[in-house]
């Protein structure tokens, strides 16, 4: 699939230029979606992003993102162009290094994006990149599709689906809006103004966290997911780290996928 954006490129001193529009688009982005997560992010999320202390009036420069990632857990952000490769995606997450396609939606796709754009790799993932356990499971993640077969990188893409960008996480209920105390950590939802609002919603299924069943469940880009997994806490993400998950992805592979739980995409097959 082409890309319909195209990545602004560094100058000699590794500084993007952004117009003012643009920035003005982060603007719009950041306030809204601030106002949104009001109580229903996680309390490690919120931590993160008080620490990188993202501007509002303005696209911040990677630098200025590195300057808090590197000392917090050894990650920094890299500029990439608006699509990358599996190898190379992998290949920088197994090094630490988070991509970021550099540039930033068109005004008349603020509420739905299927590419990465910065404000969700920025807004939507580095905060959480600040914390050892998320930190962590994405490093191993990156190691493991690094080695992993074509067949077993589709297989662990839901992997990544269901926690790095649409994850839950039980909390304390009295510390926020999130029934029965849910909290996001998933950037998909982080960043997106219409899942915010539907993943707490009570309308979504929600079934606590299985590796088994997140690599055999399907899932589509284009719709609001209809279910999420949630784990127990922040820290099980470093324990599913330490688990071996490619032996359970090949018995994954053997048992075959789930119904899916949702209308096929038109000319598409599920993921």
């Amino acid at each position: 699939m082409a890309s319909l954006y195209t990545a602004h490129q560094p100058d000699e001193q590794g500084v993007i230029h952004y117009s003012d529009e643009e920035h003005g688009t982060w603007q719009i982005l950041i306030e809204r979606q601030l106002a949104a997560l009001g109580g229903k992010a996680c309390e490690e999320y919120v931590a993160g992003l008080a620490r990188l202390d993202l501007p509002r009036e303005r696209i911040p420069q990677l630098a200025e993102i590195n300057a808090v990632l590197q000392p917090a857990t050894g990650w920094t952000v890299v500029a990439v162009p608006a699509l990358i490769s599996f190898d190379r995606f992998f290949s920088l997450l197994a090094n630490r290094q988070f991509p970021v396609a550099t540039f930033i939606r068109r005004r008349d796709e603020l509420d739905y994006l299927q590419e990465p754009d910065i404000f969700h790799e920025l807004f939507g993932h580095c905060a959480m990149l600040t914390n050892p356990a998320f930190a962590h499971f994405t490093h191993v993640y990156g190691q493991l599709g690094q080695q992993a077969s074509k067949d077993e990188r589709v297989f662990l893409a839901r992997l990544y689906w269901f926690t790095v960008e649409f994850g839950l996480v039980q909390g304390d209920a009295g510390q926020g809006q999130g029934s029965d105390g849910l909290h996001i950590y998933g950037g998909g939802i982080l960043s997106s103004i219409g899942e915010t609002a539907y993943a707490l919603s009570g309308q979504p299924r929600l079934q606590p966290f299985n590796l088994m069943e997140v690599l055999r469940t399907p899932y589509r880009i284009d719709i609001m997911q209809p279910i999420y997994f949630v784990l127990p806490s922040l820290d099980a993400l470093y324990r599913l780290a330490e688990q071996d998950i490619m032996g359970t992805l090949a018995e994954a592979r053997r048992l075959g996928l789930n119904a899916p739980l949702f209308a096929p995409a038109p000319d598409k097959q599920a993921s």
